[in-house]
């Protein structure tokens, strides 16, 4: 038997471990054109929130019931697919479950030599794909400017800084605790810890850029902060996705007039025609060195609900993945 994670019931406010099922699921044969996959790494994503809610934005919502579906990493069991072989890694959105099978065409195949499986899902995947779009086609990042990241140490952020820094601009970041300011620091980031110093006030000499993973407040000192013509890349807001009732907004949106400023949201699926430049330029970074990453994992897919739920309180440094089966690579 395999076992998996489904939506037991709509989270109010934070997500709970009552809020998931872990149940087994009997092992089904793949059919032609189809890959059975056991998984090695799940990933754990905070835009799932969104989706336990029920409504569609730009992916439909979970029913109650439903395997919480996305990004994961694996090998591959039995193949009915002329592309792939018995033991080759893939990344796929087969979610949170220890065995799935999924159609060949929907697969990506791996080269476990080039960097770790895992990496699929952060640095060289979607999560790195993220900050790269937002920098390169939404913000259009221009060396010697100043961009302030928020959430600067979580999986998009981590990414984005750096990639900012490679681009000779200058780079402000915002993160909860001393040890995250200071990897940031050891990054060339002039950190803060938002806990302990207000953004506005670490924001005072101005900027060019933000991009926004967090929201509220972050938000509202970074519209301050921002010169004329500023730039906002909108990729997430996620010191927000647990309200239970809406909160008001910005008060100073004015500044998007007065200063003339440009704010943009992004989803990156948006932008795949683009995934190889993406590949092409991080990933020649991260084989010399020139990016590093961190990645936090959790072991046992029994414990995914409580990896999800770190997400709000900060406990991931880099990207989040749980560990579902063991790495043989």
């Amino acid at each position: 038997m395999s076992r998996e994670v489904a939506l037991a019931a709509r989270p109010q406010g934070e997500p709970m471990e009552s809020d998931f099922e872990l149940r087994e699921s009997a092992p089904t044969e793949p059919r032609d054109g189809e890959v059975l996959v056991r998984n090695v790494f799940v990933s754990v994503d905070p835009y799932m929130r969104g989706r336990m809610t029920g409504v569609r934005t730009y992916v439909p919502g979970f029913e109650v019931g439903d395997v919480i579906d996305g990004g994961a990493v694996g090998r591959v069991v039995a193949s009915r697919h002329d592309g792939f072989a018995e033991g080759d890694w893939v990344s796929s959105q087969l979610g949170w479950r220890e065995e799935g099978i999924a159609a060949g065409d929907r697969l990506r195949k791996l080269d476990p030599l080039l960097a770790p499986p895992s990496t699929a899902l952060g640095v060289l995947g979607m999560t790195g794909f993220t900050a790269w779009v937002g920098l390169t086609l939404i913000g259009e990042a221009k060396e010697g400017e100043t961009v302030y990241v928020s959430g600067a140490a979580g999986a998009v952020g981590s990414v984005a800084v750096q990639i900012a820094k490679l681009r000779g601009l200058n780079v402000i970041g915002s993160a909860g605790s001393p040890a995250k300011v200071e990897w940031l620091e050891s990054l060339g980031v002039e950190a803060f810890d938002y806990r302990e110093t207000a953004a506005k006030d670490a924001l005072a000499g101005g900027i060019d850029l933000y991009f926004d993973n967090v929201g509220g407040e972050q938000l509202e000192a970074a519209l301050s902060a921002l010169r004329p013509f500023g730039r906002v890349i909108a990729c997430g807001a996620i010191s927000r996705y647990n309200d239970e009732r809406a909160e008001s907004g910005p008060r100073n949106l004015g500044f998007v007039v007065t200063k003339r400023l440009r704010i943009q949201g992004f989803i990156v699926t948006d932008h795949f025609d683009r995934f190889g430049d993406f590949g092409d330029e991080v990933g020649a970074w991260v084989r010399d060195g020139k990016l590093t990453h961190r990645e936090t994992i959790v072991d046992g897919l029994e414990n995914a609900p409580a990896a999800f739920a770190g997400l709000f309180h900060g406990d991931n440094t880099g990207k989040m993945l749980v560990r579902v089966g063991p790495d043989e690579s």
